[in-house]
C-alpha cells in the first residue's frame, strides 16, 4: 500500500528537523484511528468478506439452516426484505431434506439469495459467491479480534502504524520537492507531481476518519475534487485545495 520500505523510524524522522513535526502526525495517526476504532465498532463485520463461503453472512445461515430458525439471519437485512428472505428460507428447508443433491442446491440457493440481498442493503453490487480462503488482509482479522477479545490495541498498532508510515512517505516527498520547486518549470512540475498524492492521501484520511458509516452507504466513497497547485517559487504551501 505505501511502497518500498522506508529507513528506520528511529533514523528517518531526524531527517532536516522533521522529528516535531512527525510527532504532530503521529498524533493525527492516533487521533484519526480513534474515529475508525468507533467506526468499526458499530459497523460490524465489514463487507469486503461478507461475500464468501466462510464469512459471516453465509456462516449464520448455515446455522440458521441447521437450527431450522430464520431469525438468526435476519438482523443481516433489512427490514422491507424479511419476507423475501423468509420465503426463500422456506423454500430451502422444504427441499434440503429430500436428498445430498438437493440440499447442496437448496443451501446454495438461501447463501446466494441471502448475500445478494443484504449486499444490496449496502449499496454494494452482488458478484456471486466468493470461495472460503479468501485472503482479507490484515485491517479485517484486527478489527473482529478486537471486537471479541474488548482490546483493540493491536487494531490501534496496526492503523496508526500504517497511518503515520504513509503521511511521512509523502511528506518527505513533497518536503524534498518543494526545496527546489521556484528552480525550473520542470523542478515545479515535479513538487506538483508530489504534492498532490500527499493532499489526496491526507485528506483521505481525514475525511474517511469524520464522515460517519451508516448501514446502506456502500463500499468506499471518493473525495475527489482537488485543485492541483500552481508551482509558483514557493515561500510556503500552495493551497490549491
Amino acid at each position: 500500500m505505501l511502497g518500498p520500505e522506508h529507513p528506520p523510524r528511529a533514523n528517518r524522522l531526524k531527517t532536516g528537523g522533521m522529528e516535531g513535526t512527525m510527532n504532530h502526525a503521529k498524533i493525527l495517526g492516533s487521533a484519526v484511528t480513534a474515529v475508525i476504532l468507533l467506526v468499526l465498532a458499530t459497523a460490524g463485520d465489514a463487507l469486503a468478506h461478507c461475500d464468501t463461503l466462510d464469512g459471516p453472512v453465509v456462516n449464520l445461515a448455515r446455522q440458521a439452516l441447521a437450527k431450522g430458525d430464520v431469525k438468526i439471519i435476519l438482523p443481516w437485512v433489512a427490514a422491507d426484505k424479511e419476507v423475501e428472505i423468509k420465503k426463500a428460507f422456506d423454500l430451502a428447508v422444504a427441499v434440503r431434506g429430500k436428498g445430498e443433491k438437493e440440499k447442496e442446491l437448496a443451501d446454495t440457493y438461501f447463501f446466494e439469495t441471502l448475500v445478494r440481498v443484504h449486499r444490496a442493503g449496502e449499496g454494494a453490487p452482488y458478484t456471486g459467491l466468493k470461495p472460503a480462503g479468501l485472503d482479507p488482509g490484515p485491517a479485517i482479522p484486527a478489527a473482529d479480534k478486537a471486537l471479541e477479545t474488548g482490546n483493540p490495541q493491536e487494531l490501534l498498532k496496526l492503523i496508526n502504524g500504517k497511518v503515520h508510515d504513509g503521511i511521512h512517505k509523502y511528506f518527505v516527498a513533497a518536503r524534498e520537492k518543494k526545496a527546489h520547486a521556484g528552480d525550473s518549470v520542470e523542478a515545479g512540475r515535479a513538487y506538483v507531481a508530489a504534492y498532490v498524492p500527499y493532499l489526496h492521501f491526507v485528506e483521505r484520511l481525514y475525511n474517511d476518519a469524520t464522515t460517519p458509516i451508516a448501514h446502506g452507504t456502500g463500499e468506499g466513497g471518493g473525495h475527489e475534487g482537488h485543485v492541483v497547485p500552481h508551482p509558483e517559487p514557493v515561500s510556503g504551501t500552495p493551497h490549491g485545495h
